[in-house]
C-alpha cells in the first residue's frame, strides 16, 4: 500500500502517531479531529495515500463516503447532532491543509456557532450559462 513518509495522516494510519480512532476498514481509518468545529468532528482517509480528490481513485473514494456516510448517522444517533457536514477541501485555494485525501464528518447542532463562509445570493443569469458551457463541452 503506497503511503508518504512525510504525510501526518499517513502515519496515522501506520499507527505511527497516535490518533483517536473511531472505525477502520480494509480501505479506510476514521479519527477524531484534533482541531474540532464542533463536538463529535472526525475526518475519514483512504489507508493509500492520495494527495486529494483529483487524484484519488474511484474505490477509495466510494469507500470513504461510504465510511462518512456510516459515521455521519452514528454522530446523529450517538451524539444527538442535529444534522451533519460532509467536507472536503481540495488544493490549498480551497483550504487543504494536509495533502492526503479526506472527508470532515462534522456534526450540527442547532446552538453552534459555524456558519457558511459565503452568502448565497443569486448569481448572473449569463455568468452561469457560460461556465455551464466550458463544463458540458
Amino acid at each position: 500500500m503506497a503511503s508518504d513518509p512525510d504525510c501526518l495522516f499517513c502515519k496515522i494510519v501506520a499507527g505511527e502517531i497516535p490518533a483517536t480512532k473511531v472505525a477502520e476498514d480494509e480501505r479506510t481509518v476514521a479519527f477524531m479531529d484534533i482541531n474540532p468545529a464542533t463536538r463529535g468532528h472526525l475526518l475519514v482517509v483512504p489507508r493509500e495515500h492520495t494527495r486529494d480528490l483529483l487524484e484519488i481513485g474511484g474505490e477509495d473514494l466510494a469507500a470513504c463516503a461510504s465510511a462518512a456516510a456510516r459515521l455521519a448517522a452514528r454522530v446523529k444517533e450517538r451524539l444527538g447532532a442535529d444534522g451533519v457536514n460532509l467536507l472536503n477541501s481540495c488544493g490549498a485555494a480551497a483550504w487543504q491543509t494536509v495533502f492526503h485525501f479526506h472527508l470532515h464528518v462534522i456534526p450540527r447542532y442547532d446552538d453552534d456557532p459555524l456558519r457558511l463562509p459565503w452568502k448565497p445570493e443569486p448569481g448572473d443569469e449569463d455568468e452561469i450559462k457560460a461556465a455551464a458551457r466550458e463544463l458540458t463541452r
